[in-house]
């Protein structure tokens, strides 16, 4: 089984270099990813390809490049999870609900990696409507982690951060309603980040916790990171979450890439994070951490240090608050949301029925998975009268006090926070299936981020020991508000001196 020609190249500006002196065409490109996607299909990474919409694209890229007119990702290979709406591709968000489902629109992140050239090969696979920590709760079969197919490929965005980790793309789109960027992008040996809430537009993306979800990429590498997000973020008025400015900088594509730039350009050679304060909090390495994710965290910190920077003891007090508050706040978001699926618009609707309460009750028995009606269920509970200050407000309370921690600490005390993505490498395929408690315990580095609003990343930094020395580890950077330069830096500046993030899993 070959690779993809994108493969050969390191990285998305080698590619752009190459597709701008004609060395290989978007079409060449488009065509050895749909036959290596065709390859893979054991994997379950695609949930839908459609080969003549990808080829139509590559060769308006290839028109693009030859005309001189060219965009920044002209002919770049990547995918989008299914939770983007996309014209001429199904959107199902991997339910059975939208089996069926084509969308009239794009959603503004399909739009703008677009216009920017990139060349789609098709809709990748996730946790039905980005709910879960594995993608096994996808209606059309779980996702295979590269690195061992014994192993989950993580949640919800499994099938974009499985594509990259297997060389399918160069990149792919994902949503982080409370780790599903970071932790399939560590579970998978790949880097993703998740920016500030409003950095990117939710217009088109599917919701599950709608204070919650974000856009973004997941690459190979930092660099690669920063070629996807710079374009896809920016303001969007049809996303009343889309915030306008940051710190007093418009919101608009080309922020984030003149910030790095700035970082880099002022970096001293022999110590390039000289004067970077990285908080490490204390709370992040306590009883539930395994050993062989702390050993690979511990040799980060280490190497961090090495490059200038300097580590700081922190404190967050109500990390596991967080679990909680993300889980009444994020299935009272989902009930809501999800009531829009009721057999009479659009969607699956049953095919008997006595009347209209009847048609919609069956409906979405049919239509959603297990986990899909526990969240709902949940999230109906805490909403309901009786119930909603003694949860529902309270939760938000927490959340408030979460976000006040971070920020005791982001700028005062740290520029930079650092810890684990998830307690430990990824977990043999169900494992956890019949215990949900333990399936959201995963997930409990990566909720307060979301629920405060800040962005973070995810990049590999090791492997897990003995019988999982093939499971990769991923090192979460977390930053204040807005400073998505410099994670995307800091990451950078880390991968220039190791090389986890170069390291390929083996072809089965």
């Amino acid at each position: 089984m070959t690779r993809p020609l994108h493969s050969e190249f390191d990285g998305i500006a080698a590619l752009r270099q190459a597709l701008a002196q004609r060395q290989v065409s978007a079409r060449e490109l488009a065509g050895s990813a749909l036959d290596a996607i065709a390859g893979q299909a054991g994997l379950n990474a695609f949930l839908h390809v459609a080969p003549e919409l990808t080829l139509a694209q590559a060769d308006a890229a290839d028109q693009a490049l030859a005309g001189g007119q060219a965009g920044p990702l002209a002919g770049v290979p990547i995918g989008h999870k299914d939770v983007f709406v996309t014209t001429g591709w199904r959107t199902t968000a991997a339910s059975r609900m939208l089996e069926h489902y084509v969308s009239p629109f794009d959603a503004t992140v399909v739009e703008r990696l677009r216009a920017a050239g990139a060349v789609s090969l098709g809709k990748l696979n996730c946790d039905e409507f980005a709910m879960g920590s594995s993608n096994e709760n996808s209606a059309y079969g779980p996702t295979l982690n590269p690195w061992d197919p014994q192993a989950v490929a993580g949640g919800s965005s499994g099938g974009s951060a499985a594509a990259v980790a297997a060389g399918l793309v160069l990149a792919s789109t994902g949503t982080d309603t409370g780790g599903s960027i970071r932790q399939p992008a560590a579970l998978c040996g790949v880097s993703g980040i998740k920016p500030t809430y409003g950095t990117v537009s939710r217009y088109g993306m599917i919701a599950y916790g709608s204070s919650l979800d974000q856009a973004g990429p997941m690459a190979r590498s930092a660099a690669d990171l920063l070629e996807i997000l710079d374009p896809m973020s920016g303001f969007d008025p049809r996303d009343s979450t889309c915030v306008e400015s940051c710190h007093g900088q418009a919101n608009q594509p080309g922020r984030i890439r003149a910030g790095f730039n700035a970082l880099a350009e002022t970096q001293p050679d022999s110590q390039p994070l000289a004067g970077l304060r990285i908080g490490v909090p204390g709370e992040f390495f306590g009883v539930g951490l395994a050993a062989e994710v702390r050993a690979a965290l511990d040799a980060a910190l280490l190497q961090f240090e090495q490059l200038g920077a300097r580590r700081v003891e922190v404190s967050l007090p109500r990390t596991e608050l967080s679990i909680p508050a993300y889980y009444v706040i994020a299935t009272a978001e989902a009930s809501s949301n999800l009531s829009r699926f009721d057999g009479v618009r659009y969607g699956h609707r049953a095919a008997e029925y006595t009347d209209i309460a009847d048609m919609t009750a069956r409906s979405r028995a049919e239509g959603f998975g297990a986990e899909v009606q526990r969240r709902i269920l949940t999230g109906t509970y805490v909403l309901s009268h009786g119930y909603y200050d003694a949860y529902y407000l309270q939760a938000q309370r927490i959340r408030r006090l979460i976000a006040q921690d971070f920020q005791g600490v982001l700028g005062s005390q740290c520029d930079l926070i650092a810890g684990p993505v998830a307690p430990t490498v990824a977990w043999n395929l169900g494992e956890k299936s019949g215990d949900p408690v333990a399936m959201y315990l995963a997930d409990i580095y990566t909720l307060a981020i979301n629920l405060a609003g800040l962005p973070a990343m995810s990049v590999p930094c090791g492997f897990g020991q003995g019988q999982h020395a093939r499971r990769p580890v991923g090192l979460q950077l977390i930053g204040n508000y807005f400073d998505e330069a410099r994670l995307l830096h800091t990451g950078h500046v880390y991968q220039q001196a190791t090389d986890w993030h170069l390291r390929r899993p083996e072809q089965h």
